[in-house]
């Protein structure tokens, strides 16, 4: 048997459908190159977040009394730890029993990253690809049918991004959280209504990451809920927290309550069920916190060695706004200043960049009975997670005022990128080049560079910036946009001017573009 050529095997494997699992599965060793790490430029900053906490008791618990809330739990995580929680109210009215950071609540949606996360496990691990047919794990989808006739297969990462074409399904789908396997099943059997082709359109989905739910169990062949409980909680430290609410103390329990007519009304809490996926993980803000801090340990790239559950590269692919959702061009700022944002869906989760360049990841929660929302601000290392009993009372607005009022008080920045060396090299060699451009050095240019503009023609406008702009007097460090591109200035007796240069993706990296930008002092 003749030895294939390693294209030969990729093309063989493409063909199988395993592309998803051979990018992203356990590479070779590769050479590494020299890469600048983003990092805090304050490293005590943290700390200073303490003096804020005091605030954000006053802001959720006025918010908690202001919303007739039973109780709210909430936590803040930085620096990879819980640093505080407090809590609010009462978890269970009949026993009086107080809330704390150990009490269990239904998270409801936020269970869907756990999901999300579960895929891209077992999507690491060569089991599955995300671009695969929903139908090669779960047959029942054959039969299920179809908006049009040109309509494409739903894949597993149509689910994931909310983009299957199924119906936004929140009040329905809220009361099927105790269905059986076999109920879904049936239910796809009989047929789904479709509100759109897949591929084309954000639509929140619960039936979606059910169906993802059921993915998991047959693809890893252990029950969806034991695989997160043993394959990702566990490893995390998270061991409260549980899917079934039978099996937690009555005492560790918060039950669910909706304000009706000026009195509580309880809520009966669902069984765990087939649409566990979905919704059903109950947690504690203890807990949780652990996985907000995996979550934000996922930032930023680095060197170091792995020690989650899942690649970092995995998590940071959760944070990718995939599905595009929407942009808000009268957003505005809490002071009242116009900020359009963006916003769209990772890998269950949201994805929000406002005109600042402030990235908020974030996803919550809502059942009858209860409301939760987590956020992360990845940039600036810190989150917040916070849990309620009250109907679809999920505390995102405090949640917000809360992050936004600590990064204030304690001014916290986000991580700054150094210079990379080859930056720093070929700023030096810019410098020593100009205005001259010496014809021995212009091996630090690629090989478009003089086809774009001549090099006569660039010494001739080079002269006549420098004439404008006077001697110079000093060089300041490069500010880099990443590791191949940035500006400095260089200050002058007149004016001062701006230098851009960007590098190839060659070994090595050269300069492809050198801009000169006189600014007035």
């Amino acid at each position: 048997m003749k030895h294939l050529s390693i294209l030969s095997i990729l093309s063989i494997l493409i063909l199988l459908g395993c592309r998803d699992s051979v990018q992203n599965s356990e590479r070779p060793t590769q050479s590494v190159q020299a890469y600048s790490i983003p990092h805090f430029a304050d490293s005590t900053s943290f700390e200073n977040v303490k003096k804020g906490l005091p605030v954000v008791d006053k802001i959720f618990q006025d918010y908690a009394e202001r919303n007739h809330f039973p109780a709210i739990s909430y936590g803040i995580v930085a620096g990879g730890q819980l640093i505080h929680t407090n809590s609010f109210g009462t978890a269970n009215l009949q026993q009086k029993a107080t809330a704390n950071s150990k009490t269990l609540f239904r998270i409801a949606s936020m269970s869907k990253s756990f999901t999300a996360m579960a895929i891209l496990k077992l999507r690491d691990e060569g089991k599955l690809a995300l671009t695969d047919a929903v139908s090669k794990y779960i047959p029942e989808m054959n039969g299920a049918g179809a908006l049009t006739t040109d309509a494409s297969a739903i894949t597993i990462q149509n689910l994931l991004t909310m983009a299957a074409g199924f119906p936004e399904d929140n009040p329905w789908g809220d009361r099927q959280l105790d269905a059986t396997d076999e109920e879904l099943l049936k239910q796809i059997r009989k047929g789904i209504s479709f509100s759109n082709v897949p591929g084309v359109s954000f639509e929140y989905s619960n039936l979606g990451f059910a169906l993802l739910g059921r993915i998991v169990s047959q693809v890893s062949g252990t029950p969806y809920q034991k695989y997160i409980t043993e394959k990702i909680m566990k490893p995390i430290g998270m061991n409260d927290s549980k899917w079934e609410y039978s099996e937690i103390p009555a005492e560790r329990l918060a039950l669910g309550y909706l304000w009706q007519d000026d009195h509580w009304v309880d809520v009966p809490l669902l069984h765990d069920g087939a649409y566990g996926a979905m919704g059903g993980l109950i947690c504690s803000i203890e807990d949780f916190s652990k996985y907000v801090a995996l979550h934000l340990d996922a930032w930023p790239p680095r060197n170091t060695p792995e020690s989650g559950p899942v690649k970092r590269s995995s998590i940071r692919e959760m944070h990718q706004p995939w599905r595009f959702n929407n942009i808000f061009a009268d957003a505005k700022t809490r002071s009242g200043e116009l900020c359009p944002v963006a916003i769209g869906y990772g890998y269950g989760l949201g994805w929000r960049k406002d005109c600042n360049g402030l990235i908020r990841i974030s996803h919550s929660g809502g059942l009858p009975g209860f409301g939760s929302e987590w956020r992360i601000y990845p940039d600036y290392g810190i989150g917040i997670v916070s849990f309620s009993n009250h109907t679809y009372g999920a505390p995102g607005l405090p949640n917000a005022i809360a992050l936004d009022t600590l990064i204030s008080i304690a001014s916290l920045k986000p991580r700054v990128l150094s210079p990379s060396e080859i930056l720093k090299q070929r700023q030096q060699e810019i410098v020593k080049l100009l205005p001259a451009w010496s014809e021995e050095s212009l091996n630090i240019f690629a090989e478009n560079f003089f086809m774009d503009e001549s090099l006569k023609r660039r010494k001739i406008a080079t002269q006549k910036i420098y004439e404008e702009v006077g001697s110079v007097l000093s060089v300041q460090e490069v500010h880099p946009e990443n590791q191949l591109r940035g500006s400095f200035m260089i200050i002058c007796e007149k004016k001062n001017l701006n230098i851009y240069f960007t590098l190839t993706p060659e070994t090595e990296a050269l300069i492809q573009q050198l801009d000169l930008e006189v600014v007035s002092k």
